[in-house]
This record gives C-alpha cells, structure tokens and sequence, in this order.
C-alpha cells in the first residue's frame, strides 16, 4: 500500500514539475492551462491513493468475527432447514446489520440466497437467483461435491478449529476442487482448504 502511494505521489510530483517546465516554454496562457492539467492529474492520483486505502479498508474488515452466536455451520443448517437442497457456500455480509448468507442449490436446479441472523438463526429471507451464468457454475460445483463425503456444513466445523469461519465454498486450485474456508482468529485473518474427501484442513498455499 505504502508503496503504491509512493509512486503515485511521485507520479504526480512528475507530471506537475513537467507541466510547469512546458508553460514557461509556452507563455502565460499555455502555463496557466498545463498548471491547471498538472494539478488535475495530481488530484487524480491522489484520488486513486484513497480507493487504493479503501480496499485495504475491505481487506482489514475480514479480520472482524462474525457477531452473534450462530456459526457459518449453524447458518448451514438453518438454510437447508428452510430450503432443502445442496448448500454450495456461506458468507457473513458485514453490511452494517450483518448476516449470514447461504448459497442453496436446490433439486430441481435453482439456486436460493438464504439469509440468516448471525444472533439468533432465524431465516430473514430466502431469494432465488435467475442468472443463467451462476446455474452453469453451480452445475460444476453441484458435480464436483457429488458423493463427496464432505459437505459445506461439515467442512464449516473442520475449519472453525483453526478460528472464527467468515466464509466458506468451494475453490479450484490445479484441476483439484476443494472447500475453502476464511476464519479470523485474534484478529488473524486465516485461509483453508478442506479436503472434499477426508475433510483433513490445509492452509491455503495461495494465502498473502
């Protein structure tokens, strides 16, 4: 982060002293034109450095555990309870309330966004997803888990021993399909992956 703001100001620092140099060439109009250019440029770049701060901003917000009392494994079990079928993820939304939302795919193909409150388990709401693009995705993942021995919900309580689980759904790393789970734990963020077959957890080898 330090780094890209660095460059940027640099970056900035470059196209003002040039500007600067080309208007004295110039004459008064052209210089004050380029000066004007320059400090757009500058305020562009320094533009850039705050959505660059707000993505780390994002990042840091995964160190934050879930409140509430239901884990990703009780939201699971809450969201195939109401909508029976396949559960495909979970993810705690920190969106200012905060839930937990399941990813279900059904039998008959359709695919439900079940959302469940982090304090007491009830279902909030449960809304299908039309969009052709996640049924083709959720076809290849619905054949990858298939007859595997390990499911979301039993993937979720393998990867709490390793801290809070924030999210987890299945991931492809070399051909190999596997559950990948985010747990916080002393404010570490942590990533896993979750054997299909044994459930055995691994860090994930692609973790920053």
């Amino acid at each position: 982060m330090k780094r890209n703001i660095v460059i940027a100001t640099l970056t900035a620092a470059a196209l003002a002293a040039g500007g600067t140099v080309a208007a004295f060439a110039a004459g008064d109009d052209e210089a004050t034109a380029t000066q004007r250019q320059a400090g757009t440029d500058a305020r562009a770049a320094a533009d850039r450095d705050d959505e660059s701060a707000g993505d780390d901003s994002a990042d840091d917000d995964r160190t934050a555990a879930p409140r509430g009392s239901v884990t990703a494994a009780d939201a699971i079990a809450a969201a195939l309870k109401h909508t029976p079928g396949t559960a495909l993820a979970a993810d705690f939304e920190d969106d200012g309330a905060g839930t937990w939302e399941v990813t279900v795919v059904r039998g008959d193909g359709s695919e439900y966004d079940v959302r469940i409150a982090p304090g007491s388990g009830k279902v909030l709401g449960a809304q299908r997803d039309a969009d052709d693009d996640h049924d083709r995705d959720d076809r290849a993942e619905l054949a990858a888990v298939k007859g595997a021995s390990t499911d979301a919900r039993e993937a979720a309580l393998a990867a709490a021993a390793k801290g809070t689980v924030t999210e987890v759904g299945l991931e492809e790393d070399n051909g190999a399909v596997a559950w990948s789970a985010e747990t916080v734990k002393d404010g570490t963020h942590g990533e896993w992956r979750v054997a299909l077959d044994s459930g055995r957890v691994t860090q994930d080898r692609e973790e920053d």
